[in-house]
C-alpha cells in the first residue's frame, strides 16, 4: 500500500472517530502540532523510520513528546500507530487529518510569500480576496522569502497568483524574444 493510502485511510479513521465524538476541532490542533513536530524535527522522523528500535522506545519517546500537549484520543491514536508500525507516516498522517477537516469545514488553505512580513490588516484582506474568490473560509499562512525581490506570490486551491518581479522581468523577456515587430528580413 502507497504512503498516499496509508496517511489517508489512517487520517479518514480518525476524523471519523473525532467527530462521533466531537472531538475533531480538538483532534486538528493536536495534528497541526504533530505534523509541524514531525516536519521541523529530522532525528524524530529517523527515530520513527527505525524498523530496528523497538516499539516500546518509540511509545517511550512519542509520549514524552507529546502526552501533555495533545487530547486523549490523539495520544491514543499515537500509540496505536506505533503498534499497527505506521509511527513513520505519522506526519503523512496528520497532515492528511487537516486536509480532510479542512475539507469537511469548507475552508481552503493558503500560502502567502513576501520579502518581507505583512501586517495583519494586509493579511485579512488577502482573506477576504481569497474569500471572496473561492466562496470558502480561509486559513491564510504568511511567510517571507528574503530571496524574493518585490511583491508576492499566493497559492490557494491550487492556483497560484504570482506577482514577484522575477516572474515578470521572465515574461518580458519571452515577449521580447517573440517581438513581432521586429524585422524579418
Amino acid at each position: 500500500m502507497s504512503n498516499y493510502r496509508i496517511n489517508v485511510h489512517y487520517a479518514k479513521a480518525l476524523f471519523t472517530l473525532s467527530e462521533e465524538r466531537g472531538e475533531s476541532e480538538r483532534v486538528s490542533e493536536d495534528m497541526r502540532l504533530v505534523a509541524a513536530v514531525c516536519r521541523e524535527n529530522r532525528q524524530l522522523s529517523a527515530l520513527l523510520a527505525n524498523p530496528t528500535l523497538p516499539s516500546a522506545k518509540k511509545v517511550a519517546v512519542l509520549t514524552g513528546l507529546f502526552e501533555a500537549r495533545v487530547s486523549e484520543l490523539t495520544m491514543a491514536f499515537i500509540l496505536f500507530s506505533v503498534r499497527k508500525n505506521r509511527s513513520v507516516h505519522l506526519g503523512g498522517i496528520s497532515e492528511a487529518y487537516l486536509e480532510i477537516f479542512r475539507e469537511n469545514r469548507g475552508i481552503v488553505l493558503s500560502h502567502l510569500v513576501t520579502h518581507q512580513p505583512v501586517t495583519e490588516e494586509a493579511q485579512e484582506g488577502v482573506r477576504r480576496l481569497v474569500a471572496d474568490f473561492t466562496g470558502k473560509a480561509v486559513e491564510l499562512h504568511a511567510f517571507t522569502d528574503p530571496k524574493m525581490l518585490g511583491s508576492f506570490k499566493l497559492e490557494f486551491d491550487n492556483k497560484m497568483y504570482d506577482a514577484r518581479l522575477r516572474t515578470k522581468i521572465r515574461k518580458l523577456r519571452i515577449a521580447f524574444a517573440d517581438n513581432e515587430y521586429e524585422s524579418k528580413l
